[in-house]
């Protein structure tokens, strides 16, 4: 069995995103995945699953389209590809609450750069299927946009290490 980790996209316990966790559980567990578990009530879910990744997002996603009616964004990586991710952080030396991942499909285009506004003082890195971003006065204050991580979802480092600790007990 593979240890997979699927974030949702916008997310939530209240609001227009609202899922309850709960229902994200069972929603995996009619798919058949193993030792399911979310962390903070905001689309971040570990389990275990014999198919591959593409059968997994697309099963997932097409459940979530399903109950919400609408499509919500999944992103799968094995665990072993978030632990890369949280490895190969451009910004170590950078506090974890202030440095994110922007998750993505697909690769980001390094033309992508090049269409980033609002920079003030944010630095901006790619990945393989991410988007690194440090926001030295936090992400809620910035004005930054990234065209090329608009259907993405974000996580910080402090997430993404929890979830990767999640994941490596399994």
């Amino acid at each position: 069995m593979t240890t997979y980790i699927a974030l949702l996209r916008a997310v939530n316990v209240g609001g227009t995103g609202k899922l309850p966790m709960a229902d994200l559980i069972a929603m995996c567990a009619e798919l058949k995945f193993a030792r399911i578990e979310t962390y903070i009530a905001s689309g971040n879910v570990v389990f275990e699953s014999n198919h591959s990744s593409d059968w997994v997002q697309a099963k997932l996603a097409a459940s979530l389209r399903t109950y919400a009616g609408k499509e919500i964004g999944v992103f799968v990586r094995t665990a072993a590809e978030v632990e890369a991710i949280l490895k190969n952080n451009p910004f170590h030396d950078k506090e974890p609450k202030f440095t994110y991942a922007i998750f993505l499909n697909a690769n980001p285009a390094a033309s992508c750069l090049g269409s980033i506004r609002g920079r003030d003082g944010e630095d901006v890195r790619l990945g393989r299927r991410e988007i690194y971003v440090h926001y030295p006065k936090g992400m809620g204050k910035s004005k930054l946009r990234i065209p090329a991580a608009s259907e993405g979802t974000a996580r910080n480092l402090n997430t993404v290490a929890k979830i990767v600790e999640i994941a490596c007990r399994k």
